[in-house]
């Protein structure tokens, strides 16, 4: 693995999809400053990646057999508190809204958001990260 330097996000991918994943992967790869660092297909994979990845951002999916975005998101902060989770999912944004407080994901964005938006997205909380 290279090594990145400390301006780089480091990004974790997980969805269940393994095109999504790749998908995401590749628009990130052209991006100046982030770094996929792993890619899981479901929360427990992502919970484990976690402990040897050190993403500074998780883009994760909120529907995945094993292990949900939502219990994922907890373990995960339970791991990591500083690491900044995207809820990155198709479900309707109020219905995210209503069921945020039983999980701690710091941002939502919807999985038909443009590109830009989520790399926006990742650049922020790279930046919430950092400044823990």
């Amino acid at each position: 693995m290279l090594s990145c330097k400390p301006s780089t996000l480091r990004v974790l991918v997980v969805d269940d999809h393994e095109l999504t994943r790749l998908t995401l992967q590749l628009a990130f790869s052209s991006q100046k400053n982030i770094q996929v660092v792993g890619l899981a297909s479901n929360g427990k994979e992502a919970v484990e990646m976690v402990k040897t990845c050190h993403p500074d951002v998780i883009v994760l999916d909120l529907q995945m057999p094993v292990m949900d975005g939502w219990s994922a998101s907890c373990k995960i902060k339970d791991i990591s508190p500083n690491t900044q989770i995207i809820a990155y999912s198709s479900v309707e944004e109020k219905y995210f809204q209503e069921t945020k407080a039983m999980s701690n994901v710091d941002a939502f964005c919807r999985k038909d958001a443009p590109t830009n938006q989520l790399v926006g997205l990742i650049k922020q909380l790279g930046e919430d990260a950092r400044n823990f």
